[in-house]
């Protein structure tokens, strides 16, 4: 298998993941992750660091998002739920619990400015700070205070919700 298509399969389930942080509808998210996938077939060459592919790929990808984001400012979407959390329970009732929590925080995600939606979403795929920072070219510092101001609006978000 080519290096660039096992990057592609090793970050896949990621990039879908930030990419639904981004986008409600499934054809646009669809569409985004094809602009990803051509963006970091375009920019491979340029790695000049094998050891920060995991930031490098997190950084094309959330500047694609960033530009879709900017493009698609102020049209309206259809609300559709993109990402479910498997259950431990295999209760319905516990199926169902999971589902809404998981739809709340996606949404309350979306909700967030930039800068903090895309640290959260970093945060979420287990990334550490340096790793952000790299990312997002910004300094770990940086990466500290908009986690910090990220979670604090979630929270405002999700208890609004309530």
């Amino acid at each position: 298998m080519h290096r660039f298509e096992q990057i592609i399969e090793e970050f896949g389930p990621a990039l879908a993941r930030t990419v639904a942080s981004y986008e409600r509808n499934a054809a646009a998210q669809q569409d985004l992750l094809q602009e990803i996938r051509l963006a970091l077939f375009r920019s491979f060459p340029q790695l000049k660091e094998p050891v920060k592919l995991r930031a490098f790929v997190f950084r094309v990808a959330h500047n694609c998002c960033v530009d879709h984001v900017v493009r698609h400012a102020g049209k309206s979407v259809a609300l559709q739920d993109s990402a479910e959390l498997q259950a431990d329970d295999c209760t319905p009732e516990h199926e169902l619990l999971a589902k809404e929590r998981t739809r709340r925080l996606v949404e309350a995600v979306r909700r967030l400015e930039l800068p903090y939606r895309q640290v959260i979403t970093l945060l979420l795929e287990d990334m550490r700070y340096l790793e952000i920072a790299e990312s997002l070219g910004i300094s770990v510092g940086n990466v500290g205070v908009r986690v910090n101001r990220a979670k604090a609006r979630l929270k405002e978000l999700l208890d609004h919700e309530r």
